[in-house]
């Protein structure tokens, strides 16, 4: 089936939070987040070292947009259901239809980091891939150093596949990085 005629909500909520497809106006919001939370950002986020403008970020949430109506990449954005605060990005990444299967990515606004939020977020998003997705396979991907979220998946109930040994380049390009590859399948 061409994944085009897939239907699909464009948004549901969890307990606290509001997960929805990105939509022009958004950048302003995100590129707030990706300035107060840059330190904690540059370590583990390629785009983070990369001088951004408000302007670039709506330009990317507009292509996410797009990307999301084409189903070829579903980004999603992450609000607080109550004070409607943008808190983080996410999204279910590296879409084969066929299979189907996904690979969930996400950050948080530091200013909202330590509140249990990213991962109620990547648990909607684990059950909106199943439900309404009907994935047979979501993965999550992360540097083993990366405690905070490594410890995502580890707290959800994903099994760790494998650690593929130096799989990729630091951000910064300097050292081999290894990959933890956590799955859920169904």
């Amino acid at each position: 089936m061409n994944p085009l005629l897939l239907d699909f909500p464009s948004e549901f909520c969890t307990d606290r939070l509001l997960i929805r497809m990105p939509k022009p106006g958004d950048g302003k919001a995100v590129f707030q987040a990706i300035t107060a939370s840059l330190e904690e950002l540059k370590p583990v986020m390629p785009f983070a070292h990369h001088e951004q403008t408000e302007q670039d970020v709506e330009i990317s949430i507009r292509k996410s947009h797009l990307d999301f109506l084409k189903r070829e990449d579903l980004r999603l954005l992450v609000f607080h259901k109550e004070s409607g605060d943008f808190i983080a990005s996410s999204g279910l990444h590296r879409i084969n239809w066929a299979i189907p299967k996904f690979e969930i990515g996400y950050w948080i606004d530091t200013r909202f980091s330590g509140n249990g939020y990213m991962t109620e977020a990547v648990q909607g998003i684990t059950a909106f891939a199943f439900e309404e997705l009907k994935a047979r396979r979501v993965e999550i991907r992360c540097d083993p150093q990366n405690v905070k979220s490594r410890a995502i998946p580890e707290r959800l109930g994903f099994v760790l596949e494998g650690i593929l040994r130096n799989d990729l380049l630091s951000v910064d390009g300097k050292e081999l990085r290894d990959t933890c590859v956590f799955a859920k399948v169904k």
